[in-house]
């Protein structure tokens, strides 16, 4: 079932006993408070896990004006980059040595492969991670609808409980990790 921005924000405010919004232009308090709120928790909780369904690669194209000391080029970031996850080049999605800064990659590398989690639609969202979302966008709607800090402390409690489920979820999706290179696995050999 997919939920736009507007129903995930409806169903964090029916699980504090607010009304839900149709808009968040609907002119009531809740409406406000969703509107100005929901972008920055969703971004938060992207950003916070590498979620199997918000992970992208992409190709990024140099800059011109180079780095002012310790890397050699400069790369534009994509415009739905929330968090880099890893850099490479050729045929591998990591292995480069990087940096983030003033919204570019800088690395030594003539050519970059970024691994990043990306800004998903709302509606591409899988239902464990709705969950988690709904979870803390009730939480941090607690005390600007109902006042109530008790109340947002047990929402919060709930929230980060549902955080560990979807990303423990999310994390069976994917071939675990191994180890490539390991001194003492090569020792062994």
């Amino acid at each position: 079932m997919a939920l736009s921005d507007v129903a995930l924000c409806a169903r964090a405010l029916v699980r504090i006993g607010a009304s839900p919004i149709e808009s968040f232009n609907d002119g009531t308090a809740e409406s406000e408070i969703a509107g100005a709120l929901f972008a920055s928790v969703r971004d938060a909780l992207l950003s916070a896990y590498g979620w199997s369904f918000a992970l992208g690669q992409q190709e990024l194209t140099r800059l011109e004006t180079p780095p002012l000391a310790d890397f050699t080029y400069a790369y534009q970031l994509p415009t739905d980059f929330l968090r880099a996850i890893s850099a490479g080049n050729g045929n591998r999605g990591r292995g480069l040595q990087y940096r983030i800064a003033r919204g570019a990659l800088h690395t030594n590398a003539d050519a970059v492969i970024l691994t990043y989690i990306f800004r998903p639609e709302e509606e591409e969202f899988p239902p464990f991670f709705d969950t988690a979302l709904i979870s803390r966008l009730s939480a941090e709607f607690t005390i600007p609808v109902t006042e109530n800090t008790s109340r947002a402390e047990a929402h919060f409690r709930l929230a980060e409980n549902e955080f560990a489920r979807a990303r423990q979820i999310d994390a069976q999706q994917d071939t675990p990790g191994r180890i490539e290179r390991f001194s003492l696995i090569d020792a062994r050999e």
